[in-house]
Formats: structure tokens, sequence, C-alpha cells
């Protein structure tokens, strides 16, 4: 089966940085609090960006890295729950402020923060059908726009920013993966609040951090069982940046190898969509993505959707 390479990554995150201690100005709540239930030290807030903004940011910086021009680019897809319209779409805007060809086509993914994860298998299948060689998978968030500070549950969690993934078919380069969903609108998402018309995000955190903690060890196995791999054959684990307490509950479930997973939730709080490709494009800045590495992404969100993907570098 033909494969999927990244041959390029970027990340774009907000120069305004907003710590614990600026959050307990906000709501009732404060750095312990907030650093021992979450593992989350900081977070990055747009002023005045747009998801675009960032998103293109994001994917300039991937292009860049990949070494190719905008007349290469077969499709453009953008992973996110906060788009600056209802339509049209961020990747359309990304499109247009790229100059890609209008034979390029832009959509976007919602499916929370596995965005990224199903944008992997739908611009595999773009690209087999494209007449150009290369995909651009970007997942964009400004969550801050839609968080309650009356609920100190949520808005300690999140924040803006934006990863990309400039992708291309590989026969040398296996691709395996796994997406589900449960189907449920009770547990997360983002719903206009009542009595108004302004979105905010609501979550049952007790049942969503049992939901994490019992879908990521599963769907690492499954992953790796569709892969025909073991644990020992993968380089890193890179999880969806959620919360520090739920990745090393996955750890301790899984029994796999603590230094394997790459973690970075301290610096930018759950920044849904794009939490995996910041990661790895911070993998890959830090040089510990070299060929032949293989890493399995694997995230879960609102829907409830999960996946896993394994990707050899």
């Amino acid at each position: 089966m033909t494969g999927i390479q990244i041959v390029g990554t970027g990340r774009y995150i907000p120069q305004k940085i907003v710590t614990n201690d600026e959050i307990s100005k906000l709501t009732d709540t404060n750095d312990e609090w907030i650093r021992t239930r979450t593992g989350i030290c900081q977070r990055h807030f747009s002023e005045g960006e747009t998801n675009a903004d960032l998103a293109t940011a994001a994917a300039e910086k991937a292009m860049k890295a990949a070494g190719i021009s905008p007349d290469q680019v077969g499709t453009c897809i953008v992973a996110t729950f906060t788009p600056d319209h209802i339509s049209p779409a961020v990747a359309t805007q990304v499109h247009r402020r790229l100059s890609l060809p209008e034979h390029t086509p832009a959509l976007d993914i919602s499916a929370g923060c596995t965005g990224f994860l199903y944008g992997l298998t739908v611009a595999r299948g773009f690209l087999l059908q494209s007449e150009r060689p290369y995909a651009l998978l970007v997942g964009s968030e400004v969550i801050s726009r839609v968080l309650d500070f009356n609920d100190r549950s949520t808005c300690v969690l999140f924040g803006d920013g934006a990863g990309a993934a400039v992708l291309k078919l590989s026969d040398s380069h296996p691709f395996t993966s796994v997406l589900g969903c449960k189907g449920d609108d009770q547990m997360l998402g983002c719903t206009n609040a009542p009595g108004t018309e302004r979105q905010r995000i609501f979550m049952n955190g007790s049942e969503v951090f049992r939901f994490a903690v019992e879908t990521v060890p599963h769907c690492i196995d499954d992953t790796l069982k569709k892969a025909e791999l073991s644990p020992e054959d993968i380089d890193f684990f890179v999880c969806h940046q959620a919360n520090q307490r739920i990745i090393a509950s996955v750890i301790r479930k899984t029994h796999l190898p603590e230094h394997k997973f790459y973690l970075n939730v301290h610096n930018y709080g759950n920044t849904s969509a794009a939490s995996i490709p910041i990661a790895l494009d911070e993998m890959a800045e830090k040089g510990l993505l070299k060929p032949g590495t293989r890493t399995l992404c694997v995230g879960f969100g609102a829907g409830l959707t999960w996946g896993g993907a394994v990707v050899e570098w």
C-alpha cells in the first residue's frame, strides 16, 4: 500500500504569553492548582490574529522547510473547530494567501483535537487522485475567543497556535491509521452559551479524563496491531497534548517507556488540532526526527473522536 511521507513541518505561536498567574486574575484559580492538575505553566493567546493568519504562517514555514512552491500543492486541508467564519473555510483563505493553483481543493476538517490525525488519511486520499505531488495539512486554533472564564475547569486548559505539515505519497514510507468516533455531543464541545449567541467550550472533565485514559491505550494497541509493529519498533509516541496527567496515566496503563513520550503541554496548553503538528515541528527542529524514525501519533477529541497513526520519517 502506498504510504505518505512528511517532508516539511512548521508552526506559528502567537507572541502573547498568558501565565497561570495571569489566568488566576480572570477566574478563581492559582498557579499551583493548574500545574498539579494539568501540567500547564503557560499558554499563548492571539491578539487580533485570525485563525487564517495562524494557519497561513505555519503553512508557509512548512512549505519552506519542504522546499516546495505553491504550484506543487495538490490539496490544502485545515483541521480546526475555531474557524473565522461558518463559511468560507479557513483552508480557502490559506489557499488564497498562498496563491495555490485554482485546481487545488481546499477544505476544513472539524474533528476536534483529533482533526490532524483525520487529516493525514484525508490528505493521502486526495494525493492518490492529484496531479501534483504535495498536500498541505494544517491544524490551527484560536481557542481563546471561545473560553468561558467563569468556568475554571476549562479556561485554564487551552491555548492558541497552528502547526503544519507537507505530505507526499511514498512507497518506502509505510502509513497506518486507525480512526474512530463514539458519537457523543454531551461530554465535550463548543456551543452557544445559554441565552447568548457567544460560543463557549463546555466539558465534563472527569468523564473526558476517563474516556481519554481508556481510549488512548486501546488506540495505541490497535494502531500497532494494524501496522504489524511492536512498541519496541516505535521511537516516539506523540500524544495529543491535552493534559499531562492524562499522558502520565496512559504511560502507566501501557507500561511504555516514559522517555519515548514527547511532552510540551506545559508551554502551550491544549491547542486542540494544532497540538500534534506543533509537537512534530518542535521535534524536527530538535533533530529528533531522523530518516527511519517511527512516530505513533494518537489523539482524542470532541465528538467523541479518536485516532492513531504511525508515520515513518
